[in-house]
């Protein structure tokens, strides 16, 4: 069977290059005499591949030397509360502030509300189904909360931070799962980052966190496993780290510098997301419920005027070669994920098609 285009929200779909190197060494890797997932992870070879992807990353996102990356386990959802844990100090009297624009964001609030004894909303979006983000004017802040968190890219509604919130000196930190990698980033701007690498980094099984070292050790009372300086001590290895899918994430972010880096890929990323919203808004039949200004470039949701033909849609679309356009549960309609690994020919694909359905059932 050829391969489709697959527009999943996430896992998100790979680099053809990558899953072809990654089947090529599957078995064997290069002369070690076997497979990567076989490897200690104390071994040269693989204390080799986890050095290239932390290194890889440095140079793609121009991560300062005053900033550690970790590469983690449990996905970004723990992050939601290894974040307060870490970066309070007296979790019962300090405050902080999160701006919140969709599912994850308030996901990430609720596990604050955990450790944290005030934890404050800075802004929200909910009132209109989280269809734009607040500006900059809007915001309600704390000069005095120990962080002020945002999730740069919306998943679910389609939305995304095209500006860098002014914190007020508070110190800023951002769930950037699913557009890291896909536009450049001021790093010394952020106290903190985090994301789950299956949007655009690799598969699921880790993380990459991303913060500045005079942040670490506030606590000395955390497990072990959720102590940021520990793992940064350990160089990500203080347990048995997810190997293989570090090891996939190192050829994606290999990818990433052969296609130009993230320059290029951000290029890339507004052609694409630029051809689906013309498509959209050219067309009586398709409607994106995105605040024009917010529209997301990783994640582009849209509906069918006569929501009875959805199934119809996604059943034809299937036929096509188009796969996993189904909106999130929670909204429904449609949505198809732009990430860096989906070729420009599968976004002409979709328009073309959503043209031709236009046609016949419009």
């Amino acid at each position: 069977m050829e391969r489709v285009y697959n527009f999943s929200a996430g896992p998100g779909v790979l680099p053809l290059a990558v899953l072809e190197q990654a089947r090529d060494e599957m078995v064997v890797y290069k002369d070690s005499g076997m497979s990567v997932m076989e490897m200690s992870h104390r071994s040269k070879p693989y204390m080799a591949i986890i050095a290239q992807a932390e290194s890889l990353l440095r140079e793609l996102l121009a991560i300062p030397d005053n900033y550690a990356v970790l590469l983690l386990q449990g996905g970004a959802s723990l992050q939601f509360s290894m974040l307060p844990m870490n970066l309070l100090t007296h979790p019962t009297q300090q405050s902080v502030d999160y701006i919140l624009t969709g599912s994850w964001a308030e996901k990430a609030y609720g596990e604050a509300k955990k450790q944290c004894g005030d934890v404050r909303v800075a802004a929200s979006s909910k009132a209109v189904n989280y269809s734009r983000i607040p500006t900059q004017a809007e915001l309600t802040l704390n000069p005095q909360a120990a962080y002020l968190h945002i999730t740069s890219n919306n998943t679910i509604f389609g939305t995304e931070y095209y500006y860098t919130p002014d914190s007020g000196g508070v110190p800023l930190v951002a769930d950037i799962s699913s557009n890291v990698l896909s536009r450049p980033m001021e790093i010394s701007d952020y106290a903190l980052l985090y994301a789950g690498a299956q949007k655009n980094l690799g598969p699921s099984g880790v993380t990459v966190v991303i913060v500045r070292k005079d942040l670490l050790g506030r606590r000395t009372d955390l497990p072990n496993m959720l102590d940021y300086k520990v793992h940064a001590d350990n160089d990500s290895m203080f347990n048995t780290p997810p190997t293989y899918a570090i090891y996939i994430l190192g050829l994606v972010l290999q990818w990433t510098k052969n296609q130009g880096g993230v320059a290029a890929m951000e290029q890339r990323n507004i052609r694409k997301a630029a051809k689906l919203y013309a498509a959209i808004d050219r067309s009586s039949y398709y409607q994106c419920p995105t605040e024009a200004i917010s529209r997301s470039r990783m994640n582009v949701p849209f509906t069918l005027a006569d929501p009875s033909q959805d199934a119809t849609f996604l059943a034809e679309a299937k036929k096509a070669g188009l796969v996993t356009l189904a909106g999130h549960r929670s909204v429904g309609g449609m949505r198809a994920s732009l990430y860096n690994a989906m070729p420009e020919e599968g976004v002409d694909a979709l328009v073309t098609f959503m043209a031709e359905f236009e046609r016949r059932h419009g």
